[in-house]
C-alpha cells in the first residue's frame, strides 16, 4: 500500500475505534472486544495480515505503552499495601493456573504434555489493557483495585519466560536447568527489572523536575521517554523489561512532575492508541472462519476450568495471608480478565511453527472473546452483588503544577471532583501558607476572583500561586481537606 493509503485507512480505523469505544461505553460492551471485532471485519474485507512474528513484535511494543499508562495513572498510596499480594498472584498464582489448566488439557482434552503446558502458560496471565480499561470504571476499595491492577502489570514477565520454555518443549528442544532453574530465573528477572525501573524512574523525576522545558507538551513526552528507556535497559540486560517499564512509570507518575495531570492524560491517550492498534491487529491476524467447532469447544472448556477452578484456587492461595475477605477473593477471581496478552503469547509458538500452534491459537482466541464478553460487562454488577462496591466511591482531588522559574514560584491547578469534601469549604478555611493564594476559580467555564468567604463547589477548578518551598505543603493541605473535610488537621499534609 502507498503511504497515502496507509494514512487514510489508519485514520478511518482510528475514528471507527473511537466511535466503537463510545458505543461500547453506552451499551455496556467492552471496548477492547469491539476493537478486536473491527480488526476481524477489516481482515475479512480483504486486508490480509498473517505475519505472526510481526504481530508478536508489535504486540510487545503495544504492551510496553499500555503498562506505562498503567504505571502513570496508579497512585503509590493505593498500590503500596497491595504489592505483596499482587506479586504472589503474578508468580505463584500463575504457576497454580498453569498447573491446573495443563492437567486438564492433558487428561481431558488429550493434548501432549508440552502442548498442555503451553496452553496453560498462554491462558493464565491477566491482561493489563483489559484490567486498566474496565476495572477503573468500577468504584472499588483502593487496595482491592490496586492488587488486581498490579498483578496484571507484573505477570507478563514470568509468562514470557514460561511460554518461551514451553514452546521449546513443543519443538522437542528441551529447556536447560529444569523447573528449578526456571523459577530462579523468573524471580531474578522480576527483581532486576523492578530495580531498573526504580533507578530509571528516580533519575527521570530528578531530571524533569530540575529543568524548565520550553513547552509544556515536552514534559509528557519526556516522562514517557524515561519509561520506555527503562524497558530498553531491562531487556538489554536480560531482565524483565515489562516490570521495568511499569515500575518506572509508577515512580514517574508519583514523582510530583511538572504538568503531572497533563502527563497522565497524555499517557492515557497513548495507552488508548496502543490498545486500539493492538486489538485491531490481533483481529486481523485471527480468522474466525478457520476456527473449528472442536477447537472452539476445547478452548471454552479450558477457559471454564481456568475461570471457575484455577483462578479462584490461585487467588485463595495467594491472598489468604493478607486479610482479604471471601467476598473480595471471589471478586478478584472474576476480575482476572484475559484480553490481548494471551493472544499475543499464542503468536510465540505460531511464529516458531511449533506443532499444533494453529489449534492452540484458535482455542485461545475463542476463549478470550467469549469470556471477556462474559466477565467485563458484569464486573459492576458482581461488585455490587458481593458488596465490595457501593457505587459511590469518591474520586481524589486532582492537582497539577507548572514551574514559574523567573519568580521562583509555582502555579497550581486543583480540580474538585464528585465526592470531594472540599465542597462547601471557604477559601479562608483552607488555611494556606502566607505566601500562597487562590488567585482564580473557574466555575461552569466562568472565571472569577474569589474572596476569603467564597465557597468551593464540586466541579470547580482553582488556580493557586505559591512559592516553590510551600508547594508540597499546599498540595498536601488540599488532599487532606478533600478526604477529611474542613476539620482535617494541618499535619495531615505530610502524608499526602
Amino acid at each position: 500500500m502507498e503511504l497515502d493509503q496507509v494514512l487514510l485507512l489508519g485514520s478511518l480505523l482510528l475514528l471507527a475505534s473511537i466511535l466503537a469505544a463510545r458505543l461500547g461505553s453506552r451499551f455496556g460492551l467492552p471496548s477492547l472486544m469491539l476493537f478486536l471485532g473491527l480488526g476481524v471485519v477489516v481482515g475479512e474485507l480483504g486486508l490480509d495480515f498473517n505475519d505472526a512474528g510481526l504481530a508478536h513484535s508489535l504486540g510487545f511494543a503495544a504492551l510496553v505503552l499500555i503498562l506505562g499508562e498503567g504505571g502513570f495513572t496508579t497512585r503509590w498510596t493505593e498500590i503500596r499495601s497491595a504489592l505483596p499480594a499482587a506479586i504472589l498472584l503474578a508468580t505463584v498464582g500463575v504457576g497454580v493456573s498453569v498447573a491446573v489448566v495443563g492437567f486438564f488439557a492433558h487428561y481431558a482434552l488429550g493434548l501432549s504434555v508440552p502442548d498442555s503446558i503451553l496452553l496453560g502458560a498462554i491462558m493464565s496471565p491477566t491482561d493489563a489493557a483489559a484490567v486498566f480499561s474496565v476495572l477503573r470504571k468500577v468504584p472499588l476499595p483502593a487496595r482491592l483495585r490496586a492488587t488486581i491492577e498490579a498483578e496484571s502489570g507484573f505477570n507478563d514477565a514470568p509468562i514470557v519466560l514460561l511460554v518461551a520454555s514451553a514452546t521449546s518443549l513443543a519443538l522437542g528442544e528441551g529447556t536447560a536447568g529444569g523447573p528449578g532453574l526456571m523459577i530462579v530465573v523468573i524471580i531474578a528477572e522480576l527483581v532486576g527489572g523492578a530495580v531498573i525501573g526504580v533507578a530509571v524512574g528516580w533519575v527521570g523525576v530528578k531530571v524533569l523536575r530540575g529543568i524548565a522545558l520550553p513547552a509544556s507538551g515536552l514534559y509528557p513526552l519526556g516522562a514517557l521517554g524515561w519509561a520506555v528507556l527503562a524497558y530498553g535497559v531491562g531487556a538489554t540486560l536480560h531482565l524483565s523489561g515489562f516490570a521495568a517499564v511499569y515500575v518506572a512509570a509508577l515512580v514517574l507518575g508519583n514523582g510530583a512532575l511538572p504538568h503531572r495531570h497533563a502527563t497522565r492524560s497524555f499517557a492515557e491517550g497513548v495507552g488508548w492508541i496502543a490498545q486500539i492498534g493492538l486489538f485491531v491487529m490481533l483481529g486481523m491476524l485471527a480468522d474466525p472462519l478457520r476456527v473449528s467447532v472442536a477447537s472452539m469447544l476445547a478452548g471454552l472448556a479450558a477457559g471454564a476450568v481456568l475461570t471457575f477452578v484455577a483462578r479462584p484456587l490461585s487467588v485463595y492461595v495467594c491472598t489468604v495471608w493478607f486479610g482479604f475477605s471471601p467476598r473480595e477473593q471471589v471478586f478478584m477471581s472474576w476480575a482476572g480478565l484475559r484480553g490481548a496478552v494471551p493472544i499475543i503469547m499464542a503468536t510465540v509458538p505460531l511464529a516458531a511453527a511449533a506443532p499444533g500452534s494453529s489449534e492452540i491459537f484458535d482455542m485461545v482466541f475463542a476463549f478470550v472473546v467469549v469470556f471477556t464478553l462474559l466477565q467485563a460487562p458484569t464486573l459492576p454488577w458482581v461488585a455490587r452483588l458481593l458488596r465490595v462496591s457501593s457505587g459511590e466511591d469518591a474520586t481524589d482531588v486532582e492537582i497539577e503544577f507548572a514551574p514559574l522559574d523567573t519568580i521562583k514560584a509555582d502555579m497550581m491547578q486543583v480540580h474538585v471532583p464528585d465526592g470531594s469534601r472540599l465542597h462547601g469549604v471557604t477559601i479562608r478555611e483552607l488555611r494556606l501558607p502566607t505566601n500562597s493564594v487562590v488567585s482564580l476559580i473557574v466555575r461552569e467555564e466562568e472565571p472569577f476572583t474569589p474572596k476569603p468567604d467564597q465557597l468551593i463547589r464540586v466541579g470547580d477548578d482553582l488556580l493557586i500561586v505559591t512559592t516553590a518551598a510551600d508547594r508540597r505543603q499546599v498540595e498536601g493541605r488540599f488532599k487532606a481537606i478533600s478526604r477529611g473535610g474542613r476539620l482535617a488537621r494541618w499535619n495531615q499534609d505530610e502524608r499526602a
